[in-house]
């Protein structure tokens, strides 16, 4: 007989996991740039041999009270031909790089996040402190935990179900900690990092302020705002921080304050327009922010 093709999962894709598991995602990113995010549900189930064309990074979660009081469920995993039997803790990290035959097993229901990324992403991070012809990661079975990754799991999962000002921008910051991280500690090579001794300069600092109060209404990421110095998203957040005290974020949401302090006192426009004109999602969103930052509500700040 002749051998079945491997199936191939592009999580660019809508539903790209659907044909191979029994229920479809319960929650699904939209709209982030080089990542995606899935949370399943999964009654006992095994999963045909796979490969995916973005570098996958599996959580497992508790799902059933009796998961919940043991903490943890269990399969089988077959990675790069290497087969482990899995207890899966509760929080456990499972890396599978693009490219890679894989298929696995779970003995009982089950719930886990997948976070996919683009390969492009490691090499953008990486590209100021490792041969980009050498970034390849380790395939890791799902047998150890990892805090930070947890971390970026649990962020972006409370982004999906909640949502908020800046969402695009919390994205960016936690894929580049991701990407970072991994190539740190789970690439087969180990990087270098630069040291980037000069820092931001006098002129690069002014390039960047001046973009970021030019379009100050759109939705800023660290990706486009770093690409007018041409550094890394991870290079730049740093030495932006070290320049100015602050995050990018933060420095943000500064001038987008006081950009709406300014319209307030001296133009015609409503509360809402205001909101919108500076950036912020809606009303509601700049007078949260406003009165956090300020001390007061917008309105009460118009007040003589």
């Amino acid at each position: 007989m002749q051998a079945q093709p491997t199936r191939i999962i592009d999580f660019r894709q809508a539903n790209a996991a659907n044909a191979l598991l029994p229920q479809p995602s319960v929650l699904s990113s939209s709209g982030w740039k080089d990542i995606h995010l899935e949370l399943f549900q999964q009654p006992k189930f095994e999963i045909a041999e796979h490969q995916h064309t973005m570098h996958v990074v599996a959580c497992g979660l508790a799902y059933s009270p009796a998961q919940q009081e043991s903490d943890c469920a269990s399969g089988e995993r077959w990675l790069d031909g290497k087969l482990r039997r899995e207890v899966r803790n509760n929080g456990d990290i499972a890396i599978i790089p693009t490219g890679i035959s894989h298929r696995c097993n779970w003995d009982t229901s089950a719930q886990f996040m997948v976070l996919a990324l683009e390969p492009a992403l490691l090499k953008q991070v990486g590209q100021d402190w490792v041969n980009l012809d050498r970034i390849e990661l380790a395939p890791q079975f799902m047998t150890e935990q990892d805090a930070l990754i947890q971390g970026i799991f649990s962020a972006l999962r409370e982004e999906l179900e909640t949502g908020g000002i800046g969402g695009n921008l919390l994205a960016d910051s936690l894929k580049t900690a991701l990407a970072v991280h991994l190539l740190r500690n789970y690439c087969t090579t180990s990087p270098k990092l630069s040291s980037y001794s000069k820092g931001l300069s006098q002129s690069e600092l002014a390039l960047v302020i001046d973009y970021i109060d030019e379009y100050l209404h759109q939705d800023l990421s660290i990706n486009k705002v770093a690409a007018i110095v041409q550094m890394s998203q991870y290079h730049f957040s740093r030495l932006f921080k070290q320049r100015m005290g602050i995050t990018l974020h933060q420095y943000i949401l500064q001038r987008r304050i006081e950009r709406a302090k300014y319209l307030l006192k001296h133009s015609e426009l409503s509360i809402a327009d205001i909101a919108l004109n500076v950036g912020f999602c809606d009303q509601s969103h700049l007078t949260r922010t406003f009165k956090r930052i300020v001390g007061l509500p917008p309105k009460k700040f118009l007040k003589p």
